[in-house]
């Protein structure tokens, strides 16, 4: 199980740890020197959801409007296909 494990993750479970405990300081470093905040990320990715939220259901309003009027030229015309090859 070990042995899977390490083939997971890439190393050992010890090294692993070190490798992003030094990472995570030096993430942490650059991002407090340019001004970035969990928070300012949270709340950017939070805005960002919303706005896809918002304008993703606005599209598919329109792609509604596309399928109804379609929709009122393609029924018919496969009721009326359907009608005619049923009686041959």
């Amino acid at each position: 199980m070990a042995d899977g494990l390490n083939r997971f993750l890439g190393d050992t479970p010890v090294r692993v740890a070190v490798k992003l405990l030094i990472l995570s300081v030096a993430a942490g470093f650059l991002m407090s020197f340019f001004g970035l905040y969990p928070d300012d990320i949270l709340y950017g990715i939070r805005n960002f959801l919303l706005d896809l939220w918002h304008s993703g259901f606005r599209a598919l309003g329109r792609v509604g409007d596309y399928l109804l009027l379609g929709a009122v030229i393609v029924v018919p015309a496969f009721l009326l296909i359907r009608l005619l090859s049923y009686r041959r």
